[in-house]
């Protein structure tokens, strides 16, 4: 998060996938946004009113069904392996030794694991990981099982609607040492947050690290919504063309949750990421948020 992504001048001689793809295995930066962008954003915001009542209930009703069409249509083919967690969250890379010196297994937990872009990699680099994954969409879960480094002995892979079904269903009480919560919890109504964050903390160590990275408030897709009525939902929370839903965390909003629901909070940051419209020739600033948690 520290070293600066260095700047690609419009107009090289770089295809936009691999410009993006170097990009992305940079470090993010702390956020830069300026007083003059970030007003902007939150009067552009302030004007934007929820839809109907109606509406609102059956986008947050439909939203495991939604997501799961989104992977029927999509398939493997939307998202790239998510290599760049590591070096966010190192946590991932560590090892650590039984009574007799031998290698201990590390048992860890993706919940919202997609079609698995990250826990392949992962399981790939470190020998000593165990991965359970989790998500509320049985065709992602199914596209998971179907991969071809998917093994038994390595990990495993389970639907699971974290608002409701207890993670404790399949990983013991108290087992993990690592949980990693990677733009899931903006796919989740605000009201049904603290239920989700109490059940993964069901299946935690004390001492146990959760790695968070999400949409923060004032990025650019938010102020994308709010320019176009129609898509929000609630405050910060906003529905997208398919029917997925989309939540703009702040730093208090994501604290005040996890040390409620009993963990103590070692990093909680914006950080911000420039991206390039070339055919625009415009820039986007993206601002998440990245955050480190420890299960008391």
């Amino acid at each position: 998060m520290t070293d600066q992504a260095t700047p690609i001048p419009l107009g090289a001689e770089i295809s936009s996938i691999d410009a993006r793809q170097e990009k992305l295995l940079q470090p993010l930066e702390a956020s830069i946004l300026t007083p003059e962008k970030l007003e902007y954003a939150r009067q552009v915001i302030e004007k934007d009113k929820a839809i109907k009542p109606f509406w609102v209930k059956k986008y947050k009703t439909e939203a495991a069904k939604n997501w799961d069409r989104f992977y029927k249509r999509n398939e493997t083919r939307f998202y790239k392996d998510r290599h760049w967690i590591e070096r966010e969250f190192t946590v991932f890379k560590d090892s650590k030794l039984n009574d007799d010196g031998s290698p201990a297994t590390i048992h860890c937990l993706e919940v919202g694991c997609g079609v698995g872009n990250f826990i392949f990699p992962v399981l790939e680099r470190n020998p000593n990981l165990f991965m359970y994954a989790c998500d509320f969409a049985p065709h992602a879960i199914e596209l998971v099982k179907q991969h071809d480094d998917y093994k038994q002995g390595r990990c495993s892979a389970f639907v699971c609607d974290l608002t409701k079904d207890p993670l404790t269903d399949t990983i013991a009480a108290g087992s993990l040492d690592v949980v990693s919560s990677i733009f899931v919890l903006s796919a989740i109504p605000a009201e049904k947050l603290e239920a989700a964050v109490r059940n993964i903390s069901d299946v935690m160590k004390s001492g146990g690290m959760l790695c968070f990275r999400d949409y923060a408030v004032y990025d650019a897709a938010q102020v994308k919504f709010s320019s176009n009525p129609g898509h929000m939902l609630d405050t910060n929370l906003y529905v997208r063309q398919d029917g997925t839903l989309s939540h703009f965390f702040s730093k208090e909003q994501i604290k005040e949750l996890f040390e409620k629901e009993g963990f103590t909070t070692v990093e909680c940051e914006y950080v911000h990421r420039e991206t390039i419209n070339r055919a625009m020739d415009i820039s986007i600033d993206r601002r998440f948020l990245q955050a480190k948690f420890i299960k008391k």
